[in-house]
């Protein structure tokens, strides 16, 4: 069995993304074992998960709308703006459904987002969260991200239940959070569900361990550009030099990166390098070459 693998996955609600990756390390053991994308403990949903060489194209993976599913509890906030963390505020106010679709416009296209405190983003070189848990005063940077799309799936007072597709970086906390506040209440996220990355969907989802097919499947998936080689090329290939006469063919890349193919058979994935030619980004097994 190859440790260079892309595996789909689901995560329970419960555990958190690191735990959720135990099974995963057990079948690959020894091997590098990553995901692209965290989910909180309380959340469920696809992870992306990258083993061997392949956790090397985390950049091509990480970049990725996604898409949600969340349940939102109005009237209270929690510190963390999830159900595990303590109420800090409530708000008498629980708005109609017609408050409620008259604010949503202006949380779709390009929008000031503020990350919650408790995530893991860097504040002068610690996480915000570990800041937060020492009670220290945490001034988070609004930024920008794009909702591509947000609707509401149904509402029983105090429970809103949206439907968003979002860029890379977006908290659904914090929207959750904002779209209360600019309905004149308070709310937090109870429930969150991830249900497709980038083009991957449930229908996705691998075996463990991911068979050489399954993950060459979900490569060409992201990877448009393909690279024929020819023979000549294994032996310098073999110590990490990509020999530019050795490519017998070239697709285009949207992307800058390309499937590397011998005889039809997937040897790895190089990316375009600045000035001309191309590097190695992973390589499915250097010692089979």
């Amino acid at each position: 069995m190859s440790d260079f693998a892309v595996i789909i996955t689901k995560k329970e609600s419960g555990v958190t993304s690191f735990q959720s990756l135990s099974p995963i390390k057990k079948i690959y053991k020894g091997s590098k074992v990553g995901h692209c994308g965290t989910l909180d403990k309380f959340a469920s949903g696809l992870m992306i998960v990258l083993t061997g060489e392949a956790a090397k194209l985390n950049p091509v993976f990480s970049g990725f709308d996604k898409s949600y599913r969340a349940r939102i509890m109005l009237g209270c906030e929690t510190d963390t703006l999830d159900p595990e963390g303590e109420v800090v505020r409530r708000c008498d106010h629980i708005p109609s459904m017609d408050e409620i679709e008259k604010i949503l416009p202006s949380f779709t296209g390009e929008i000031e987002q503020v990350p919650p405190v408790y995530s893991a983003i860097h504040v002068g070189g610690k996480r915000a969260y570990e800041l937060a848990r020492s009670d220290r005063e945490v001034e988070m940077k609004a930024r920008k991200v794009r909702i591509h799309s947000l609707s509401v799936l149904s509402y029983e007072a105090p429970y809103l239940v949206i439907d968003c597709r979002v860029s890379k970086g977006t908290y659904i906390r914090s929207l959750a959070r904002d779209i209360a506040a600019a309905a004149g209440s308070a709310g937090h996220l109870t429930a969150l569900e991830r249900y497709s990355i980038g083009p991957f969907g449930y229908g996705d989802i691998t075996g463990i361990p991911s068979s050489a097919e399954e993950t060459e499947e979900r490569l060409k998936a992201v990877i448009d550009g393909v690279i024929d080689f020819a023979d000549s090329g294994l032996f310098r290939l073999r110590n990490g030099y990509v020999q530019p006469g050795a490519v017998k063919y070239k697709s285009g890349s949207s992307s800058g990166y390309y499937l590397l193919y011998n005889k039809g058979r997937l040897l790895g994935v190089l990316c375009d390098k600045e000035g001309g030619g191309y590097s190695i980004t992973a390589m499915v097994n250097r010692e089979d070459i």
